[in-house]
């Protein structure tokens, strides 16, 4: 495998590979981890949610064999989001009955990180934790993640595995971006209290940072990106991002990024690459996705390069000045 030459090491997202997503042929998904490889990358990020679970059939079917795979559990009460028709919490119970049917999915005895997908407000972690120590001793999995949680969550949560002699969490996974830093205020120096690392998914805010973003507030977007109202995600993003003050703060960058000859691809992910409070010492890495072998090159390219512009760094920290007041919580 080529050397990567990334500031961050890179782990690819895989929730446009499966049914009814944007890559639904096998053959494609293959080819699309073969390019991400051929850039010195090697590892997965994956969920049982995933396109009701058709996600991780995928990478099953394939294989992922010499790869990082990683998977998560979302506790969820709407039973269409998965091919199994019962809602998923975090019970013991639930646990024992989605977590092999993951595996089975992978086709895999192992993978490298499990992740508690978003906190589970129906169960409390005393309950949670055993169950998932006792996947842990089974080998069901080597690293335990969490992802979406308050940061006074990921402190009980590392205080009762403490008490237990339970595996701590070692990886965090959450949003953040040029324009989404929430992470930032409180989340961060607990994450290094506890010597975990941080894993960051959106780092082109949903898309919104690509030429097939939305234009205006009033316009609209392509069937099937992250931004389609139709879905259950466009809602989320757009919740997220579809806000006056986001479009506002990407015409501030816009304009200085042209006159440098730079696309909002590269301005974000350079951002992220050099100028946030990401550190490859600490084990951080950055989450990308793609829909297509051009998205995922062009993404993999922009994550090699340098350091912005001094003038584009500034007008990025003015964008999320802007945007503030307005930016969503990064936990659900």
């Amino acid at each position: 495998m080529a050397q990567s030459k990334a500031e961050l090491p890179v782990i690819l997202g895989t929730m446009t590979f499966g049914e009814n997503s944007r890559i639904t042929d096998l053959d494609e998904v293959k080819k699309m981890i073969e390019i991400f490889k051929s850039y010195g990358h090697n590892e997965l990020d994956t969920a049982r949610i995933y396109n009701s679970g058709t996600t991780e059939e995928y990478l099953g079917k394939i294989g992922t064999e010499g790869l990082i795979v990683a998977t998560k559990l979302y506790p969820s009460s709407r039973p269409d989001q998965l091919s199994n028709p019962d809602a998923v919490s975090h019970t013991p119970e639930s646990i024992q009955k989605h977590v092999p049917k993951s595996m089975a999915a992978l086709k895999l005895s192992t993978v490298d990180i499990w992740y508690l997908h978003a906190p589970d407000p129906s169960t409390d972690y005393t309950v949670t934790l055993p169950a998932v120590n006792a996947l842990y001793e089974s080998k069901i999995f080597k690293s335990l993640g969490v992802s979406n949680y308050k940061a006074w969550e990921v402190a009980r949560i590392c205080e009762i595995c403490k008490t237990n002699n339970f595996p701590l969490p070692k990886v965090y996974q959450g949003v953040y971006n040029v324009i989404h830093r929430e992470v930032e205020a409180e989340l961060f120096s607990c994450l290094r209290y506890y010597g975990m690392s941080f894993y960051a998914y959106n780092p082109l805010a949903g898309g919104f940072f690509t030429a097939a973003g939305p234009k205006t507030m009033d316009g609209d977007v392509e069937e099937g990106t992250r931004f389609d109202k139709s879905k259950v995600t466009g809602k989320l993003y757009r919740n997220r991002y579809w806000k006056e003050s986001y479009f506002k703060a990407r015409a501030l960058i816009e304009p200085l990024a042209e006159k440098e000859g730079l696309t909002l691809v590269e301005v974000a992910l350079r951002w992220i690459s050099h100028h946030s409070i990401m550190k490859k010492e600490h084990g951080d890495k950055v989450i990308i996705g793609a829909s297509s072998e051009k998205q995922l090159r062009e993404n993999c390219e922009a994550l090699e390069k340098g350091p912005l512009p001094a003038d584009i760094v500034e007008a990025c920290d003015q964008a999320w000045v802007i945007v503030k007041p307005d930016c969503e919580t990064y936990w659900r």
